[in-house]
């Protein structure tokens, strides 16, 4: 830094305009500030830091507007200053209360800044190019040039009074914060900052993994149910440790122990079948016994009815006989006539029942004939036993339909299932990029959302602008006619003024009165009076002439303000439109960028609905795994119950397809049988008949008498009373006939050799046999279920497996990466146990370079203190946690021993700062990276050092004139005007202080 000119304006206690020539006062490289007490010399130093950072030293509070000024002068300031190598000019004007242009009172004058850089031209001549007029933009142009806050700056480089002593006793963090600043070692820090937010960024993604890997822990439980036991051993979010190996080796057993459930229910499933197999055999084995025994019982009960029926029988046979023996009795010849006549109709009648009978019957005599209708009629109650075996056959083909349409519906259900979940996987994707793309939308639209914040404010200020140019266009004109008009009213002023002095003798000449003195000469005597010109202006004219001037000079002042605040806004609003970028090119940009944001925000709007997508999708794929299960599981119980009931209509079909013979249906078969069988009846007693009728006629033909005698009648009455009719006969022979037959059929019943077998068992329970079978069915549906949520639980521990070893395997390295990461930002920010002096990477470097400091202070530092104190720098660890490595300490060679830099004295730890700020100047100066420190300025602090000491300090300053630095200094200390030649001179008087530059050393 190197200060050409300091301008002042009503600033402080200077009422009027005054300029300092730094050039002129620094040029020997020393120069002094001296003056009465409270005349304002620190004043001086405190609006160079007015200028460079708009407000006056962190430890005044200075009153900037001068009560001397007259109100219609602005406090302002002006630093002509080069910075980094840019010559800059600052110009300030604080905030104050100024004239109203128009009546009485005051308005209030905002705070301004004017910002521009010198520019040489070609020629060698150069302008003043404007920068800026914003607060904002001035104080970060300043900053980055000469690199230091306003504090930093009144600790190094401005060093007010009692504040002269503050970087010799700052803590390690403020010495950090100017150090930096000046050494530009910001990018260690931001090393740290980044290594921060990498550690963060890698706990973000190691927690997120372990995050997936707890949710997969907790869903290897939930699969994996009491049974298995999961609680031991189980991984825990608490335990970040166990989220890797362990849980790998835990999740492993579980699925091992899942396997080995798996078959045992997969073996028990097939007892269980075998079991279940052999239980519908022999319950099939007892209702068949069952029928047998039902048929013996039936059969025995039939015969024994029968048997009680026989003497009834035998009396019906007794009365047939006797009428049979009746009718020999009858006249012989009637009875020999109707003999002959039902022996014909009873051959007819045989002829007639002889047609319906089959080939295999017709040659049979009526014994044949009975025999074979009894065997049928046999074969009848064989059928008749089969028909409720036959209606179960009917009743099993409607159930094997119903369990066919159920295994169709399950395998059509298992299908759209494992379809759907085939497919699931990349809806999921796909609802997932949607969720990115929207997430990434959002992010532009934040973004696209500050750049048009930023774009209406450019319209807004460009539209201003174009406005405010208009008017500076239009004011132009109105200004330049003002100033003509103000040119012509002060030339009649001063014409009018210049003819009433040339006519003033004429004018006092029109007062005197003979007799009265004159009021110039004092004579009584007016001998040759001026007389006045015809056109002589009087003093109203003159008066007249001067308010026209004073109102054209007003108006004219109006229009100049108005023109130069039009400048002045336009100007401002052109630096806040960003340049003259044309109006229609901003609005079209911000048009493009509304465009964008809305195609953002559009995009973005898709994240809630993807979101809610793909949660319905979770839930939906939840669902339908558990269908797909349950589907699996009712098909294979469908599957057993198809074929076991596809078996028992196998064995009941070949049975009753052999009873069926060639018949649809047993009922048709027996209704077949039971019309052979009667067809069989009637011709064996249609035989018989005609054998009978055969014998009767011959009898009655041969010899009535004797047919009487043999007929065994006592008597005519009693052959009379023994007569029935043909149909009383033939009703007596049914009914008999019909008695053997029956008794025939339930003897032939008993005599079967499976149903006589079956007698002598014990007695079938099939109720027992069916209750068996139903409990061994049940055994074997729970088994077939434990079988497949066994199978079903392997298989999604196998997957939870796969994926929790696909998470471990992203989790192990995530932990790695960030255990080094983690590890590095702790021991570069001094929090880690190998940081043994918890010093940060930045204090590392700063400590480096405060050696080099404290080696330059200590050059001057020695011959200041006559080689008795020498500063050291220290990087002991501190107490209580605090940062390490920027510790100064003082060595006092009298004793030997380092002690801190509080117990220096007065003047002691004022030539300790002077030389540590010196050092600093120099390492600064001399830091490739760091701003050139050529300037020091120094408030008091000299009459605190004793006569010897006095002189090795400006022994040490003078030395500094060989260096090109410059160093500023307050202080009423004589010896110091008379060894400094550059002196500035501040005097206070009732009107203000004012300031002179001296040359030369007081005598």
């Amino acid at each position: 830094m190197r200060l050409h000119s300091l301008h002042l304006q009503a600033f402080g206690p200077f009422a009027g305009t005054h300029t300092v020539d730094f050039d002129t006062l620094t040029r020997d490289g020393l120069f002094l500030l001296h003056g009465d007490t409270g005349a304002g010399k620190s004043t001086l130093f405190a609006a160079i830091c007015v200028a460079l950072y708009g407000e006056p030293p962190t430890d005044r509070k200075l009153q900037l507007r001068s009560d001397h000024a007259p109100p219609g002068l602005l406090t302002e300031v002006t630093l002509d200053v080069t910075l980094a190598g840019k010559r800059l000019r600052i110009r300030r004007v604080p905030a104050q209360q100024k004239p109203k242009v128009r009546g009485e009172g005051t308005t209030q004058q905002p705070a301004e800044t004017h910002l521009s850089q010198w520019s040489p031209g070609p020629t060698g001549h150069g302008e003043w190019e404007p920068l800026s007029r914003s607060h904002r933009e001035a104080a970060d142009e300043i900053k980055a040039l000469l690199g230091m806050s306003r504090q930093q700056f009144c600790q190094v480089v401005l060093l007010p009074q009692n504040e002269f002593t503050r970087f010799l006793r700052a803590g390690a963090s403020d010495r950090k914060d100017l150090l930096g600043k000046l050494f530009h070692t910001h990018r260690f820090g931001s090393i740290e900052n980044w290594l921060a937010a990498r550690k963060n960024a890698l706990a973000a993604q190691r927690d997120e993994a372990r995050t997936s890997v707890v949710h997969l822990t907790e869903r290897i439980q939930q699969e994996a149910g009491e049974e298995l036991e999961p609680h031991q051993g189980a991984p825990s979010a608490s335990d970040p440790a166990g989220l890797t190996g362990p849980a790998l080796a835990w999740a492993t057993a579980l699925h091992a122990k899942a396997v080995t459930h798996e078959r045992d229910a997969a073996t028990a499933a097939g007892l269980a079948e075998e079991e279940l197999t052999a239980f519908r055999d022999g319950e099939h084995a007892v209702r068949e016994l069952a029928a047998r025994q039902e048929a013996h019982r039936l059969a025995g009960e039939r015969l024994k009815a029968l048997d009680e029926q026989a003497e009834r029988q035998a009396d019906l046979a007794r009365q047939r006989q006797e009428a049979l023996q009746g009718q020999k009795v009858a006249p012989l010849l009637e009875a020999a006539a109707n003999a002959a006549g039902r022996h014909a109709g009873a051959q007819e009648a045989e002829l007639r029942a002889r047609a319906a009978l089959g080939p295999e019957h017709a040659t049979l005599d009526a014994a044949g004939l009975t025999r074979a209708g009894q065997r049928l009629r046999a074969d009848i109650g064989a059928l008749h036993a089969l028909l409720p075996d036959e209606a179960a056959l009917q009743q099993h083909q409607t159930d094997l339909r119903k369990l066919d349409d159920e295994r169709q519906e399950l395998v059509q259900d298992l299908s759209d299932a494992q379809a759907w979940l085939e497919q699931a996987p990349l809806q999921r994707t796909q609802l997932r990029a949607r969720i990115e793309a929207a997430r990434t939308a959002e992010e532009a639209g934040r973004g696209h959302t500050l750049a048009l914040n930023l774009l209406d404010a450019r319209v807004d200020a460009a539209e201003r602008r174009d406005a405010y140019v208009a008017r500076i266009g239009e004011a132009g004109p109105d200004l330049a006619k003002a100033q003509h008009a103000t040119g012509r009213a002060a030339r009649e002023h001063i014409d009018i003024r210049r003819r009433r002095t040339d006519g003033m003798a004429a004018e006092l000449a029109l007062n005197l009165i003979d007799g009265e003195p004159c009021a110039v000469c004092g004579s009584p005597v007016h001998p040759d009076p001026a007389a006045p010109h015809p056109d002589q202006p009087t003093a109203a004219d003159e008066k007249d002439a001067e308010t026209r001037h004073t109102q054209a000079q007003h108006t004219e002042r109006e229009l100049r303000d108005g023109l130069q605040q039009l400048q002045q806004q336009a100007a401002a609003a052109r630096g806040e439109a960003g340049g003259d970028t044309a109006l229609a090119d901003l609005v079209a940009e911000r048009t493009a960028l509304r465009d964008r944001l809305a195609a953002a925000l559009e995009a973005a709007s898709d994240s809630g609905p993807a979101t809610e997508e793909l949660v319905a999708l979770e839930r939906r794929h939840a669902r339908t795994d558990e269908a797909r299960t349950a589907a699996a599981t009712r098909l294979a119980a469908a599957d057993a119950a198809y074929e076991a009931l596809a078996q028992q209509m196998e064995e009941l079909d070949r049975r009753i397809t052999g009873a069926r013979a060639d018949e649809p249906t047993l009922a048709l078969r027996i209704a077949r049988l039971t019309r052979t069988a009667d067809h069989l009846t009637t011709a064996a007693e249609h035989c018989g008949a005609t054998v009978r009728t055969a014998a009767e006629q011959e009898e009655s033909a041969g010899a009535a008498d004797r047919a009487a005698r043999a007929a065994g009648f006592d008597s005519l009455d009693a052959a009379a009373r023994a007569r029935r009719s043909d149909d009383e006969l033939r009703t007596l022979q049914e009914e008999i006939d019909r008695w053997r037959d029956q008794r025939a059929v339930a003897t032939a019943r008993l005599e079967e050799p499976g149903i006589a077998a079956a007698a002598g068992l014990p007695p079938a329970d099939p109720e027992e046999a069916a209750g068996r079978l139903d409990a061994a069915t049940a055994r074997h549906t729970a088994a077939a279920a434990r079988a497949a949520h066994a199978a079903a639980r392997a298989r999604a521990l196998a997957d939870l497996l796969a994926r929790l070893t696909a998470q471990v395997e992203c989790l192990e390295p995530a932990e790695r990466v960030h255990r080094t990461v983690d590890h590095l930002h702790g021991l570069i920010n001094g929090t880690s146990p190998g940081n043994r002096l918890r010093m940060q990477l930045e204090a590392y470097v700063l400590a480096a370079r405060l050696e080099e400091v404290v080696a330059a202070a200590n050059t001057r530092l020695t011959r200041m203190s006559d080689h008795r104190y020498t500063l050291v720098h220290s990087d002991v660890r501190a107490s209580h946690g605090a940062r390490s490595g920027l510790g100064l300490k003082i060595t006092d060679s009298w004793t030997g021993r380092e002690r801190d830099t509080d117990t220096l004295s007065g003047g002691e730890s004022f030539f300790a700062s002077l030389s540590l700020a010196l050092g600093l100047a120099d390492v600064v100066t001399a830091e490739s990276g760091g701003q050139a420190l050529d300037t020091l300025f120094i408030d008091e602090g000299f009459g605190t050092l004793d006569e010897d000491t006095l002189l090795k300090v400006l022994d040490v300053l003078d030395d500094l004139r060989a260096h090109d630095r410059t160093v500023g200094v307050i202080s009423h200390v004589p010896e110091l005007r008379r060894r400094v030649t550059h002196r500035l001179h501040v005097r206070k008087t009732t009107t203000g202080s004012t300031v002179a530059l001296l040359t030369g050393a007081e005598q």
